[in-house]
């Protein structure tokens, strides 16, 4: 296995580091108890990811909110469910871990059993679109705003937009940062926000940029009634309204 030190500092490294060592120095309180930063104690994987597939530019910027608990947070790739991250991305590195870990939340790396739907049904759509990482990345990345995940004491996941104001706002400020150095490295044209969340934080972050026009596609989650009721057909079709064409994208009949 590759050594985190021997991930070449390339520019998304850059600022992945960057973005860490600043919200990893936030605090932030109750009902939140504790938090992850998969940058930090998953950095393996997650520079393989980003010196592996974020090389060049991209037409494409898929966005994520954050790290789910049996996804990112176990992996360091967003939408990181083990199997598909193993056997799809072909990634498979040593994980840390977190310095405060909740015991009902354990982070065991690809060792973990549980599955992410979310990530499943996000890489299972590239895959069968796609057929390979190769072909999906050449023109396309995926990547989470927030690289935080936050949990409460019943180890119940909590989202970013769930925070209070004085935490959101210097949280939001480094993740907006972040994500607008993103993609003008990358020179993306079309940002694909997954969910209104990352839509809203996308179009503040690209304010003033031009050239890059931000869409959005229903989220994985499976806390969202449609995205169980065949979220890769309902996808498609936002692709089409928005007249965004990805790979073998064709809408399904119901």
């Amino acid at each position: 296995m590759k050594s985190a030190g021997s991930v070449q500092r390339t520019p998304l490294v850059e600022v992945s580091r960057a973005l860490s060592g600043t919200v990893g120095k936030m605090r932030f309180g109750a009902p939140v108890t504790h938090v992850y930063n998969p940058l930090e104690y998953a950095r393996e994987p997650h520079e393989i990811y980003l010196k592996r597939y974020g090389a060049g530019k991209k037409t494409h910027l898929f966005v994520g909110m954050n790290p789910g608990p049996f996804g990112m947070a176990q992996t360091g790739v967003p939408f990181g469910d083990i199997t598909m991250v193993r056997d799809f991305l072909q990634i498979e590195a040593n994980v840390g871990r977190p310095d405060r870990e909740h015991p009902k939340r354990p982070i065991l790396g690809f060792g973990c059993k549980r599955s992410e739907v979310s990530g499943t049904r996000v890489w299972g759509f590239v895959r069968e679109r796609f057929e390979t990482p190769g072909a999906f990345f050449r023109d396309a990345f995926v990547y989470n705003y927030c690289p935080l995940c936050f949990m409460e004491s019943s180890g119940k996941n909590r989202t970013p937009d769930q925070l209070p104001e004085e935490e959101r706002a210097p949280l939001f400020e480094a993740c907006d940062a972040a994500l607008r150095r993103v993609v003008r490295h990358l020179d993306a044209k079309c940002v694909i926000a997954f969910g209104g969340f990352a839509q809203k934080r996308a179009i503040g972050a690209c304010n003033g940029l031009t050239s890059v026009r931000i869409v959005s596609v229903l989220h994985p989650s499976p806390a969202n009634p449609r995205a169980n009721r065949g979220w890769a057909r309902e996808v498609d079709q936002d692709l089409l309204a928005a007249g965004v064409r990805l790979g073998r994208t064709t809408v399904r009949s119901t």
